[in-house]
């Protein structure tokens, strides 16, 4: 099992996570802003992620962690 958190409120929305998933598990919230008045990125699909980490290598804010079960 495998878990991806994104800090939401840290997050500018760059995107750079979502081109680097080879899997193309996340995208940036379309209806929703954080503080910063960004949109930030979210998992679609929690399951089928590989955990291969390159959301969270790619990230220049380090917003994003993924653990392993």
């Amino acid at each position: 099992m495998v878990r991806l958190t994104i800090d939401e409120n840290r997050c500018k929305g760059c995107g750079l996570c979502v081109r680097a998933c080879p899997k193309q598990l996340l995208m940036l919230a379309e209806h929703k802003l954080n503080e910063k008045g960004y949109h930030p990125a979210e998992i679609t699909d929690m399951a089928a992620c590989v955990a291969c980490a390159s959301c969270a290598r790619t990230c220049p804010d380090a917003v994003i962690t993924i653990e392993k079960e």
